[in-house]
C-alpha cells in the first residue's frame, strides 16, 4: 500500500497518514472493503510508533473512512468519496521451480551472479497447485489483467482498468513494444536516455531495435533530470545541437545496480521535463515489492495523473525467478491502442496457462505471502554478506533499502572477479553496468556533484567504481560458502 512518512515536511506523522488515506480514497486507489495493514505491521514498515498508526486509524474511523471487521481494519463499505483534506500533494504520497541444485561438490562452482540462481522458495504445494488448476481451468478463469489491476491499485497507487494493462514476457519485451510504437509514431530513430550505470540488458534492447542509447550519469538518488542533455550525442566524442531525448528509461524505485531511490521532488521534476520536451518516461518498476526498509513510494505512473507521459514496466522476475517470464505494462492513453494492436500482431509470448497460473496464485493470496518470505530471505542474506565481509579494509557493502542483489565496493574489481572464479565462485563486476569507456568520458562533463545515497554513502555514477554485484537468490548455504571464498579473496595480502 503506497503509504509513507516524510519527517522533513513539518506535518505530524499521524496527520500525514490520515491525509494520505483520505487522498487515496478520493482518487479511487482505495475502495470500499479494501483491507489496510495492521497497526503493528505498518508501524514496522514505516519506522514509526504503533501509537502513531493507531491514532491515525482512530481519526479515520471517526470520520467514516475505516471500519473494523473481524479483527481487520478496512475501508468502510459506505465510504463517501470526497476531495482529500490533506495539504500534502499526492506526488509526495516454467512453471515449477525445482529445489534441485547442482552440488558444489560435483561442479566445484557457486554462481552468485544476479538472476542466475533458481528461487527454491517457490517450490511449494501452493505454486504447484496453481499450475494444476490453470491447466484444467476453462475460459471462466479470471483474466490475469484483472488481478494485475487490483495489484497495481493497492501496491503501486496506479488506478487503471484491466483493459489498460498489456501482458508482456518481462521488462525487455515491454520496452521493445513501446520503442517500436514510439518509433513508428515519430517516424525516425529515437534518442533514448538510459541510466549509467544501469541495467545493460535494457540498453541492448534500445540498440537492437535500431534506436540510439544516450547514457546519463546517476547519483545516490538515481537519475537527475538536470543531467539530461540538450543536444544529441554524435558518437564521435562531441555533441551536436539538436533535440533532447525522446525517451528516458529510469528505475526510480530502486536504481539498478547502485540502489538509490528517486525522491518525489526529482520525480516531479522529471515529469515536468518530459512534458516540456514531449518525451516519454519509461519506468522499470522491477522490484518495488522487495523493499524492506521503509515504505516504497508510489510508482511514477501514480504521479502521471493526466496519463500522458509515463509507461510503467512490471515483472515477476525478482519475486518468482527468471523461469517465470510474465510481466505487464501500463502506458499513456495515446499509446495504448497501438500497443494492443502490436501485441496482437506479434502474438502473446505468455501462454494462457501461465497467465491463469499467475492469476490463480495471486487470487488465493499466495503471491503476497511468497513475496513477504522473499523480502525476509533477501534481507537475511544481505545481512549475512555484511557480517561475512565486516572489517575488511577498503571493502564495503553498499547500503540499500531492499532488492534481490547486493553491491560490494572493492579495491580491485578485475582481480577479485578473477580470483573468486578460480576458487569456484562466480560474481559479476560492477564495471559491467557502465556504458563503454568512450561514453563514460562524456558523462563526466555533465555529471553534477554527487548527492548522499541512502545510508549516507556517495553513489555518483559519473566515475565508475570497482565493485562486485551479487544476486541474493542462492540458498543461504551456498551464499555462506561463497562468502568464505570472497573473504579469503579480499583479505589483505591475498
Amino acid at each position: 500500500m503506497p503509504l509513507y512518512v516524510d519527517r522533513t515536511s513539518g506535518i505530524s506523522l499521524g496527520e500525514q497518514l490520515v491525509g494520505q488515506v483520505r487522498d487515496l480514497v478520493a482518487r479511487g486507489v482505495l475502495c470500499a472493503g479494501d483491507p489496510l495493514p495492521s497497526s503493528r505491521v505498518l508501524a514496522e514498515r514505516l519506522g514509526v510508533s504503533r501509537g502513531t498508526v493507531v491514532t491515525a486509524w482512530d481519526v479515520l474511523a471517526g470520520e467514516g473512512y475505516l471500519t473494523a471487521d473481524r479483527g481487520a481494519t478496512r475501508i468502510a463499505p459506505d465510504v463517501r468519496v470526497v476531495p482529500a483534506a490533506s495539504e500534502l500533494p499526492m506526488s509526495t504520497t516454467p512453471p515449477r521451480s525445482s529445489r534441485t541444485r547442482r552440488s558444489v561438490a560435483k561442479t566445484g562452482q557457486i554462481d552468485l551472479r544476479p538472476g542466475k540462481a533458481i528461487i527454491a522458495e517457490l517450490d511449494t504445494p501452493a505454486w504447484r497447485g496453481a499450475w494444476r488448476d490453470a491447466a484444467s481451468a476453462g475460459e471462466g478463469a479470471v483474466p490475469l489483467r484483472q488481478h494485475l489491476a487490483e495489484y497495481l491499485r493497492l501496491n503501486r497507487g496506479v488506478v487503471r482498468e484491466p483493459d489498460d494493462i498489456v501482458i508482456t514476457a518481462g521488462a525487455r519485451d515491454g520496452l521493445q513494444l513501446v520503442l517500436r510504437v514510439l518509433g513508428a509514431l515519430r517516424g525516425r530513430r529515437l534518442r533514448v536516455a538510459v541510466e549509467d550505470p544501469g541495467y545493460s540488458a535494457l540498453r541492448r534492447v534500445v540498440e537492437a531495435t535500431g534506436h540510439v542509447a544516450i547514457p546519463i550519469p546517476v547519483d545516490g538518488f538515481g537519475l537527475d533530470p538536470a543531467s539530461l542533455p540538450t543536444g544529441e550525442w554524435a558518437g564521435t566524442g562531441t555533441w551536436e545541437v539538436a533535440e533532447t531525448p525522446d525517451v528516458v528509461v529510469v528505475t526510480p524505485g530502486h536504481q539498478y545496480p547502485l540502489g538509490g531511490t528517486m525522491p518525489v521532488s526529482r520525480r516531479l521534476e522529471l515529469l515536468r521535463w518530459a512534458r516540456r520536451h514531449s518525451a516519454v518516461v519509461i519506468e522499470d518498476d522491477y522490484d518495488s515489492e522487495l523493499r524492506y526498509t521503509g515504505q516504497p513510494l508510489p510508482a511514477l505512473a501514480a504521479l502521471d495523473t493526466d496519463r500522458d507521459t509515463v509507461v510503467t514496466l512490471g515483472s515477476f522476475t525478482k519475486v518468482l525467478g527468471n523461469g517465470v517470464g510474465v510481466g505487464h505494462l501500463v502506458a499513456p492513453d495515446e499509446l495504448l491502442p497501438r500497443l494492443r494492436t502490436l501485441r496482437a500482431e506479434l502474438g502473446s509470448p505468455v501462454s494462457a496457462v501461465a497467465q491463469r497460473a499467475i492469476g490463480r496464485f495471486m487470487d488465493l493470496g499466495h503471491l503476497q505471502r511468497h513475496t513477504a518470505r522473499m523480502r525476509r530471505a533477501y534481507r537475511r542474506r544481505r545481512s549475512l554478506i555484511g557480517r561475512a565481509l565486516a572489517n575488511l579494509p577498503d571493502v564495503a557493502v553498499v547500503p540499500m533499502a531492499g532488492g534481490s542483489h547486493a553491491v560490494i565496493e572493492v579495491p580491485d574489481e578485475a582481480a577479485a572477479v578473477a580470483a573468486a572464479a578460480r576458487r569456484g565462485v562466480l560474481v559479476s563486476g560492477l564495471g559491467e553496468y557502465w556504458a563503454a569507456s568512450a561514453t563514460r568520458a562524456r558523462t563526466r562533463t555533465i555529471a553534477r556533484a554527487p548527492d548522499t545515497a541512502e545510508g549516507g554513502r556517495s553513489a555518483s555514477g559519473s566515475e565508475p567504481r570497482d565493485g562486485l554485484v551479487l544476486g541474493l537468490t542462492s540458498s543461504d548455504a551456498h551464499l555462506e560458502l561463497g562468502m568464505q571464498v570472497l573473504w579469503d579473496v579480499l583479505k589483505p595480502g591475498s
